[in-house]
């Protein structure tokens, strides 16, 4: 059965869900039989790499909010991050373009090595304090899980990972996904946001019990002449 998940490696609440999901997953009794996909959605896709400037006053003018208000909203992130054992590091938060690391997502998934580049562009971001729009610092994390060097670099210039970000935003786009983390449960369910394990428990129950009798998710009852994402057409 497939769980496909919609995440950007800037949101906080995208790591919490990926915590709460795979909680739920490992008291799974069928997980083996669960097939993970990561897929691409990018935050401020304008956002201008600023290493140097600070994260909370950054998200104070893109927000349009008072420093303090900022504060209360990141103490509520990292409350929510606590109580699913992450460490949020918010104070050392690079203000960072994420769609390199994307690229190197796309790669990693590539090699099957998807969930592992989540969880490492994640803690680097959100915890470690590291620029994910760097070079140097994407190559450290993408070796870091057992990735060529090589690869690495051709993977952030590679026109082929950059059209698999964008069909990834398009395909959110046409399920009307407008924010981050979304999971979406044999083609059938969507879940969105950092819910508690409970929730992805209870959901994961309902799809494998439908999905073992034969429910393979959404049905197309009619198929004609059509495009497909990569503009291909018959």
């Amino acid at each position: 059965m497939k769980v496909d998940i919609w995440s950007d490696i800037r949101c906080p609440f995208c790591y919490v869900g990926k915590k709460n999901f795979e909680k739920a997953l490992d008291q799974f009794p069928e997980k083996e039989n669960i097939e993970v996909t990561w897929h691409s959605f990018q935050l401020d896709p304008d956002m201008k790499t600023q290493p140097e400037k600070n994260s909370l006053e950054y998200f104070s003018e893109r927000k349009g909010v008072s420093a303090e208000q900022a504060k209360g909203m990141y103490e509520h992130v990292y409350k929510a991050g606590k109580d699913a054992g992450i460490e949020f590091n918010f104070d050392h938060q690079k203000v960072a373009n994420s769609y390199r690391g994307h690229l190197l997502l796309q790669l990693a998934a590539s090699k099957n090595l998807a969930n592992e580049a989540e969880e490492a562009l994640f803690k680097a971001q959100l915890i470690e304090g590291k620029n994910i729009d760097d070079e140097a610092t994407l190559i450290e994390i993408g070796k870091s899980i057992s990735l060529n060097e090589e690869d690495i670099k051709n993977a952030l210039v590679s026109d082929e990972f950059a059209a698999q970000v964008s069909k990834d935003m398009m395909l959110a786009q046409q399920m009307r996904i407008s924010g981050v983390p979304f999971f979406v449960i044999n083609d059938k369910y969507g879940v969105s946001g950092a819910q508690p394990s409970p929730v992805f428990s209870e959901v994961l129950e309902k799809s494998w019990e439908e999905f073992s009798a034969g429910d393979q998710g959404l049905k197309i009852i009619h198929s004609g002449e059509s495009c497909d994402v990569d503009g291909n057409c018959d």
